[in-house]
């Protein structure tokens, strides 16, 4: 008596001669869509990274321009320049003009030609020669009695230096704000005098 093998036995299968397992077209395809949509969501995490490292560099200069700031007001007795808010070009100010900031502390900033540069700003710099905008409302203040809009206790609400624009727009909305005692923050605050 003969017995028949066993459906998921290895006998019960016939053998293929000279085959080797290869990927089909199907599972091809797959793999390289998975690798397309594996790239996309590494360089969109790469753009991001890179657009918040801008920001941070750009918060750097800002810290930058405080501490040139500080030693200016060290050789001035303490009271605020008198700075205009920015120029429409690199053409240097008549003598009834103020001068900006770039050029009042050039020489506190060891004459850095992108002391002044915002990473992130790929317009204002090379038309203006400077890529942030200073608060004119406190020129000629004294820095122990700093006034802004009626703002005078608190120094950490009172901004000086800003982005000219929402250079970050990519990593959310507001501009990099360089403030009264020294910090830097991506956002506009009034801290209201306490009495």
């Amino acid at each position: 008596m003969k017995v028949k093998p066993a459906i998921g036995s290895p006998a019960g299968h016939r053998q293929r001669r000279g085959t080797t397992s290869a990927f089909t077209l199907i599972e091809m395809m797959v793999t390289i869509v998975i690798i397309i949509i594996l790239f996309g969501i590494g360089s969109q995490a790469f753009l991001r990274a890179q657009r918040m490292a801008r920001s941070a560099n750009c918060m750097r200069q800002l810290q930058s321009i405080g501490s040139a700031l500080n030693l200016h007001l060290i050789d001035t007795g303490a009271i605020m320049p008198d700075i205009a808010p920015a120029r429409d070009s690199k053409k240097p100010p008549s003598e009834l003009e103020l001068p900006t900031m770039d050029i009042v502390l050039a020489e506190y900033m060891n004459n850095d030609d992108a002391a002044f540069h915002c990473p992130a700003d790929d317009e204002h710099y090379a038309k203006t020669g400077c890529s942030y905008f200073w608060n004119s409302l406190v020129n000629g203040q004294p820095t122990g009695a700093l006034n802004f809009m009626g703002l005078t206790k608190n120094h950490s609400g009172i901004p000086l230096i800003s982005d000219k624009e929402n250079f970050h727009h990519h990593i959310g909305d507001g501009v990099n704000i360089l403030y009264a005692d020294g910090h830097v923050q991506k956002e506009l605050q009034f801290i209201i005098d306490a009495k």
